[in-house]
Order: C-alpha cells, then sequence, then structure tokens
C-alpha cells in the first residue's frame, strides 16, 4: 500500500469510528443541539465502508478505477446523505434522482461485497432479485407480487424496509462498538490473559494442549464473537502447542477451529448474528444471551469430552510448555481485565437497573480497558498510547466486513419483503415435510449448512431467518429456538466443507490441507449437528419452562455426548473394539433424539440412559480391575 493510499485509509477509518462513536454517545445533540435521522448516520457510514473497502489493498497499490469507485461511493452516500429528508417523502412518486442514486448504491455494495466476502451472497441476491420478476409468472402456489424495476430499486436502496434499515443499523450502532471493545481487548493483552488463564488451568492434565485451546477460545469467544479472529488470535499460539504435544497438524487446526467457530453462540457477547436476532424477534438482547447459555456450554462440554479422550487413546500428557503459568499469578497481573467484562454483563443482564443502551455499553467498556491497561498494563508490558491509538484506529478495517455484510443482508431482507417470497416458501417447505417436525428441521438444517458455504455466519442467518425460521414457527417450533435453529446451522458452516472459513484459517496455521481440516472438525464436531434438534424439541435447554427441566436435560444429554464421542474416539476409560464402539454408538443415538421427536422416542430414550449407564460403568470397572491387576502383578513375580 502506498503512503497516499494508508493516508486515506487511516482518515477513513477515523471518520467511521468518529461518527459511530458520536452517534451512540449522542455528541451531536448533547453538544450542538443537533438531531440526524438513523438513515443519514447509516449512508454516511456505508459510503466510508466503501471507500475503506477500495481503497484498503495490503498487497498492492489501489488502480485508478479503485479510487474512482471510492470517490463515487462516497459521493452518493452523502448526497443520499444530505437529501435523505425530501427523498423519504418522496419515496412513493418513485423521483428520478431516488431511482438513480438507489441504483449506483446497490452496485456499488454488491461489487464491495463480492470483494470483501465473496461471490456468493452477491449470486443469491441476484438470483432472489431475478426471482422479482419471474415469480409473479409462476403457478399459484409459487407466485410472488408484481414490483416494477423503478419500485423495487427505491425500496432496496431508500426504504427503511432494505438496505438502509435495521440490519446495517445494528451492524453499525451495535456490532461495530462491540469490534472496538475486542480490538482493544487484544491488543492490550487481554486475548494473552485468556490464553494465559487457560494455560494455568489446563495446561498439566492430559490432552493439556488441546485443553487450552477449547477453554482460551471459549474464553476469547465471549467477547469476540467472531470465528476467524478467534483463530486469528488464540490459534496463533494453541496449534503449534498442540503439534508439539501430539496431536497432528491437521486434529490441531480442526480442534482450534471448532473452538472457535463456538464464540459466536457464546454470551455476553457472542455474534453479530445474536443482535440481529434479538431485532427480529423484538427482545432484548440479554434474553438471547440467556438463552444461548445451555446450546454453548453443551457445544464446549462435547469439545472438551473429545479432546480428553482423544489424548487419553493417543497417550498424550501435559502441554509442552516450560514454566507454566500459576493460575493464581495470572489472576494477579491481569487482575483488572474482569473488572470490565463483569461491568459490561451486568449492563446486558440488568437494563431495567442501568439504564445503557448495550452499545453504549461497549463503548464505557472500551474505555475501561484502554484505561485500566495502560496504567496496570499485564505481566510488566504496558500498551502506549500511540499502540493505542493504533487499536482504534484499525477497528475501521476490523468492521469492515459487518458494514458491508448488514448491507448486503438488507439487500436480502429487502427483496424478500417487497415481493412475498419467504411466505410462499414457508408454504412449500410444510408440503414438502409432510408436516413432520422431524423431516422439516432436517431439511432446515441441511439448506442451512448449504447457504452458509463461504459465506459468514450474520449473511447466513439473515437468509435461513427471513426464509426457514417462519416454516419452523408454522409447525409450532416457539420463535427463539427456531431462530437458534438456524443461526446455529449457519454458525456450523464455518467448520463444514467444502468452503469451512474458520477450518480454512486453523489449516493455514498449521500449514494443512484446508480440505482435510474441515472435515477433521466435522469429525471432532460431531456433536454439535445434534444439539440445534435437542433445544428446538426440548425448549427448556433454552431456558424455557422449570429449572429442574434444564437442568434433568442438559445432565442426560452430556451423558449422550459422552457415550457418543467414547463410540467416534474408540476410547471410553480404556480403548474399545468394534462391538463396543457399535454399542456406544447405538446408547448415545437413543439419548440424543429428544424423547418427543417421533412416537416411542421416549420409551427409546430410557433405553438409551439405561445402556449407557450400563457400558460406562462396566468399561469403568474393567479399568480399575486392570489396573489393581497391574499394581499386584510385582508381587507375584508376574510380568506386568
Amino acid at each position: 500500500m502506498t503512503s497516499k493510499a494508508a493516508l486515506a485509509t487511516d482518515v477513513l477509518q477515523a471518520l467511521l469510528l468518529v461518527c459511530i462513536v458520536g452517534w451512540v454517545l449522542d455528541v451531536p445533540r448533547r453538544l450542538f443541539g443537533v438531531s440526524f435521522y438513523t438513515e443519514q448516520l447509516l449512508a454516511v457510514c456505508l459510503g466510508l465502508g466503501l471507500a475503506l473497502s477500495f481503497i484498503a489493498r495490503r498487497d498492492r497499490a489501489p488502480h485508478w478505477l479503485e479510487w474512482a469507485g471510492a470517490a463515487l461511493s462516497l459521493a452518493i452516500c452523502l448526497y443520499i446523505t444530505i437529501r435523505y429528508e425530501p427523498l423519504s417523502y418522496e419515496l412513493a412518486m418513485l423521483p428520478t434522482e431516488g431511482i438513480l442514486g438507489s441504483a449506483i448504491l446497490i452496485l456499488m455494495v454488491m461489487i464491495a461485497t463480492a470483494r470483501t466476502a465473496g461471490a456468493t451472497l452477491v449470486g443469491i441476491i441476484i438470483v432472489l432479485a431475478a426471482w422479482v420478476f419471474i415469480g409473479p409468472h409462476l403457478p399459484a402456489d409459487f407466485r410472488t407480487l408484481p414490483v416494477s424495476p423503478a419500485r423495487l430499486l427505491v425500496y432496496l436502496g431508500l426504504d427503511v424496509n432494505g438496505m438502509i434499515g435495521a440490519i446495517l443499523a445494528i451492524a453499525v450502532i451495535i456490532v461495530v462498538p462491540f469490534t472496538l471493545m475486542g480490538q482493544v481487548l487484544a491488543r492490550t493483552g487481554g486475548s494473552a490473559y485468556f490464553a494465559d488463564l487457560a494455560m494455568s488451568a489446563m495446561g498439566k492434565f492430559r490432552g493439556g494442549a488441546a485443553k487450552i485451546a477449547v477453554v482460551g477460545s471459549a474464553l476469547f469467544g465471549m467477547i469476540s464473537g467472531a470465528a476467524v479472529s478467534n483463530v486469528m488470535a488464540v490459534g496463533i499460539i494453541t496449534i503449534p502447542l498442540m503439534a508439539r504435544s501430539g496431536f497432528s497438524p491437521t486434529r490441531a487446526a480442526a480442534i482450534e477451529s471448532v473452538g472457535s467457530t463456538g464464540g459466536q453462540l457464546m454470551p455476553p457477547v457472542m455474534g453479530a448474528a445474536a443482535f440481529i436476532m434479538a431485532e427480529f424477534l423484538q427482545v432484548r438482547y440479554a434474553t438471547v444471551a440467556l438463552a444461548a447459555v445451555i446450546p454453548s456450554l453443551l457445544y464446549y462440554a462435547a469439545l472438551f469430552m473429545h479432546v480428553d479422550l482423544e489424548a487419553a487413546k493417543q497417550k498424550i500428557g501435559a502441554a509442552p510448555v516450560e514454566n507454566m503459568p500459576r493460575f493464581i499469578d495470572i489472576l494477579k497481573s491481569g487482575w483488572h481485565f474482569p473488572i470490565p467484562i463483569a461491568f459490561l454483563i451486568a449492563t446486558l443482564a440488568w437494563p431495567e437497573f442501568f439504564s445503557i443502551p448495550i452499545e453504549r455499553a461497549a463503548i464505557y467498556t472500551t474505555a475501561m480497558i484502554a484505561v485500566l491497561s495502560w496504567i496496570f498494563g499485564y505481566r510488566g508490558n504496558r500498551v502506549s498510547l500511540r499502540e493505542m491509538g493504533r487499536a482504534v484506529l484499525d477497528t475501521g478495517l476490523a468492521a469492515l466486513d459487518i458494514v458491508l455484510i448488514g448491507a448486503a443482508a438488507g439487500l436480502v431482507v429487502g427483496v424478500l419483503s417487497v415481493s412475498g417470497i419467504s411466505f410462499g416458501l414457508t408454504l412449500q417447505l410444510i408440503a414438502l415435510s409432510g408436516d413432520s417436525l422431524f423431516l422439516l428441521l432436517v431439511l432446515t438444517a441441511g439448506i442451512s449448512i448449504i447457504l452458509g458455504m463461504g459465506m459468514p455466519t450474520v449473511s447466513v442467518y439473515v437468509l435461513t431467518a427471513t426464509l426457514l425460521a417462519p416454516s419452523l414457527v408454522k409447525l409450532g417450533v416457539t420463535p427463539m429456538a427456531a431462530h437458534m435453529f438456524v443461526m446455529y446451522f449457519g454458525m456450523l458452516s464455518m467448520i463444514t466443507p467444502p468452503v469451512a472459513i474458520a477450518a480454512y484459517a486453523a489449516a493455514n496455521i498449521a500449514r494443512v490441507p484446508g480440505w482435510n481440516t474441515g472435515w477433521t472438525a466435522v469429525m471432532v464436531g460431531w456433536s454439535t449437528f445434534f444439539i440445534p434438534f435437542l433445544f428446538v424439541l426440548e425448549p427448556s435447554l433454552l431456558m424455557q419452562g422449570p429449572l429442574w427441566l434444564a437442568a434433568w436435560h442438559l445432565a442426560r444429554n452430556l451423558l449422550g455426548i459422552f457415550v457418543g464421542t467414547a463410540a467416534v474416539v474408540g476410547y471410553a476409560f480404556r480403548p474399545l473394539g468394534s462391538m463396543q464402539r457399535a454399542l456406544f454408538g447405538a446408547a448415545a443415538l437413543a439419548i440424543l433424539i429428544p424423547p418427543n421427536a417421533f412416537p416411542g422416542a421416549s420409551a427409546l430414550d430410557w433405553i438409551g440412559l439405561g445402556g449407557a449407564v450400563a457400558l460406562t460403568v462396566y468399561e469403568f470397572l474393567k479399568r480399575r480391575r486392570a489396573a489393581r491387576s497391574l499394581l499386584r502383578a510385582p508381587e507375584h513375580g508376574e510380568r506386568p
């Protein structure tokens, strides 16, 4: 990148952050007594994001066409910002300036999205747009509302239900402040703090390196909520460590990619899709975070069991780390990190007490992290003001994808809203499943993973929430469970080949083929493909119902995951033969099929529970007898 491009990139990043932070802190009204429409802020931020996407090239200097694209993006968004109020009044009359401005803006967004997030999402938008014009001529069951090209352009470009609407508002006003918080936390030693906590807590146990990866990814994922960022922040340490301890590089990359992907489901912050879910469901974000607690516990417990049994099978011991840090020393060195995080959790959990919007809470938390880290540092290292400024500034590029994806997702929602495509698809999915909820869940899971190939979770969730979730709700699934189901499977597309983004990022660190890593990640995270079915058919797992029932289903499913993992790995308390693995697998399947999935499933569940307990106790006792025999052997002159 040339010095001119670098300067322009820094200026655009700074302007983007000033606009967003100033809006969140209500600076225009408090200091200057000026008010703006939210859509005006979104137009400005979208223009800055588009310009950044054209000129922020790390590998080379921007081409003159890219400079022209950046200038055109800024110009059209500035024009829309200035003219937004009169344009909003004239939209129904389809003014020429509105049609032309919308067309240019939509084109810029699609080009920028294809450059940054890949062509998959753009291809889907084009297909849906074509469907708008073909739909009115289809048979009755597939027919959509007729929409003129001019109406479609204006609706997508300027209507609050289109591109400059609710999804872009969440991306800009809520997600970007949390991205800023994650950037500052990582640069001030937060990622090292979480990794050290995981290392000191888990490093001395068998498979310690892999357990460090699981716990470290969960802790960092609680705040970052981004799979690839999690891989790059934590995996750069844990993947080589796992490889040195005895795990194959491919398996090490797979474990880290599965662990990092789960951060999108891990409260309190989760991923960007969770904020959009709260908007779709019209509930507080804290409600979504609470519903995600047990599914995230099941996710990481399953991964922890897998690495533990794999380590036992491969005889992999503690992590190969010299001078392993003591847990109490880590807590003392980084005592200031939990304080702002506790403040954030409190504001999310009790909004009626603090009366602080979540986006403002993220800004306050970021300020607390920055100040405390600058004063106290971490393990003798203190971030300079210059480094802190760089961390803040680089948030613009870190947030670029989410801004562009928010705009592109708005196009998807706009197309579906203006044409009625989603309503027809809902009826067709229900008909295809024969009104069977279980079959509809299987269809929805498969479509979610296919749609998620090569796309970030936010894009997948918006598509599946508008196209697939309504059919689940129509068959009696609670809205929270339906949306959590499609978000979960959209998230799993990050580790599912052929385009497993998180797995490929981890494979790049391990220097192994991404294809092999993706399939290994599917095997490592096998149980995560069952968990969404559990909480749809057992709503207590989403904290909907009595607490004792949630605890029972959690314990029951943990047992099912353990015996299933033993079958997959081939080890419980000792190596398992083929017949034993088959029995463990059958017991796991019987447990993990929810009791109300179909008639007779409840009896099957109890059979599975009984079989799992019997098999587990039998293997445990066999292991104890074998250990005692080894201890007694020398006394009788036997060869151990």
